[in-house]
């Protein structure tokens, strides 16, 4: 099992180098987003939770484009507008 994992790890990295990193940082960008969504609950401060699930969002829609992953893609660029728009919401008071 952790040999078939460790594979899948390397495959991943070597297949794109690029598109690997932008997924990292989308990873690590959405889990620090959602500890804040979930431990910040019933009132999270959301000027901090919109900023850092924009970055994942652009990462992952960067990466997953990369790799031509067409669903992950578009659910990405679909997240980053909502993203945007509740940056917008936020920082501007609109």
């Amino acid at each position: 099992m952790f040999k078939l994992l460790k594979d899948f790890w390397i495959l991943s990295y070597t297949s794109d180098k690029t598109a690997f990193w932008f997924e990292l940082v989308s990873v690590i960008f959405t889990i620090i987003g959602s500890i804040l969504l979930t431990f910040g609950a019933p009132n999270p401060n959301m000027s901090y939770i919109f900023p850092i699930y924009l970055v994942g969002s652009i990462t992952l829609a960067i990466g997953s484009y990369r790799r031509r992953i067409i669903w992950t893609t578009i659910l990405a660029v679909w997240f980053t507008i909502m993203n945007v728009i509740g940056n917008v919401k936020v920082f501007f008071d609109v």
